[in-house]
Formats: C-alpha cells, sequence, structure tokens
C-alpha cells in the first residue's frame, strides 16, 4: 500500500503554489485579454471570455475571490474590451450577486443546472450588452446577439474544464 502511494510521483504535503490567491482573477484578465487578438469580423461571433471564465471560476469554487473582487475586474474587462466603462462592472457584480443568490437557494448543483445558470447569465450580458449598444446609437436587430450567445453557451463546459484544471494546478493536487 506504501509502495503504491509512493509509486505515483507524488510530492506528500505539497502545497498551494505562491500568490495561488491571485490566480483567479489573473485567469480572468487573460481571457480578456483574448479579444485584444487580431480577429476580424464584421459582427462579433466570439463570446465575452472574462465573462465566461469569471462565472467558471465562481460556479467552481465560491470562495475563489470576494463578490466584490467582480467590479475591478469588470472594470479592466471595459478597458481591454472597448465597452462603455462601467458596463461590465455592473453585470459582472450582478452575476456575482445572482451566483450568490443561487448558491443559499439549491442544495445541490449538478452539471445542467449550472449549465442552465451559466446561459442564463450569458444571455443576461449578451442582451445588456445589445441593449447599451441600441441606446448608444446602433441600430441592431435582436439576431446579431444569437451567435455569440449559442458559441458561449457551448463553450462554457470548456472555460470551466479550464478553469478546474488551473484551479487543480493552482492549489497543487
Amino acid at each position: 500500500m506504501v509502495r503504491a502511494a509512493l509509486a505515483q510521483n507524488r510530492n506528500i504535503g505539497q502545497g498551494p503554489v505562491p500568490g495561488a490567491a491571485y490566480i483567479p482573477a489573473i485567469s480572468v484578465i487573460l481571457a480578456s485579454l483574448l479579444s485584444a487578438l487580431p480577429i476580424v469580423s464584421m459582427n462579433g461571433w466570439y463570446p465575452d471570455f472574462g465573462f465566461l471564465v469569471l462565472i467558471a471560476w465562481r460556479l467552481l469554487r465560491a470562495d475563489a475571490w470576494p463578490a466584490w473582487w467582480a467590479a475591478p475586474l469588470g472594470f479592466v474587462n471595459d478597458v481591454l474590451t472597448g465597452d462603455p466603462i462601467g458596463l461590465a462592472v455592473s453585470i459582472w457584480t450582478a452575476a456575482m450577486l445572482v451566483l450568490d443568490l443561487a448558491d443559499r437557494r439549491t442544495m445541490w448543483r449538478g452539471y445542467w443546472l449550472e449549465w442552465s445558470l451559466a446561459a442564463a447569465l450569458l444571455l443576461a450580458n449578451e442582451s445588456a450588452e445589445w441593449r447599451i449598444a441600441q441606446i448608444m446609437g446602433a441600430s441592431l436587430p435582436y439576431r446579431i446577439v444569437l451567435a455569440p450567445l449559442l458559441i458561449s453557451i457551448l463553450t462554457f463546459p470548456i472555460a470551466a474544464w479550464i478553469v478546474s484544471r488551473v484551479d487543480r494546478w493552482r492549489l497543487g493536487r
């Protein structure tokens, strides 16, 4: 039994990596930086990667950061993506509050419930961005939102898997 444990090549007592508390926030900022990639399209088909990673972290670990971190991370996302300052700040903060409420109301969460919560939050995010664009003078039909929304919902499991691997590395497991 001892040989089997030693044969796994793990360091017993290995703890979290240095700065483990900041890795979730850094990963959200790096995901927000994906919008700076030189992708040219007539309409934005790509999802809001920063919001995807934020939701994935929050659903994976409620204790990864305090809820107030959504505001500074949203500000960084607004600056990096070129959205109006305060858009992601308010949406991300509201999403964190909704997820806190969902934590209090649900006894357990399974895969499908988390995916449904993420889909509802992604729908709210895309709808709010579309409405703000309309208020600012853009005459966009709502169907423009459907492609990034569908791609966001379908890529959420991939984002959640990546976040779980980063969390596993971060905690030294």
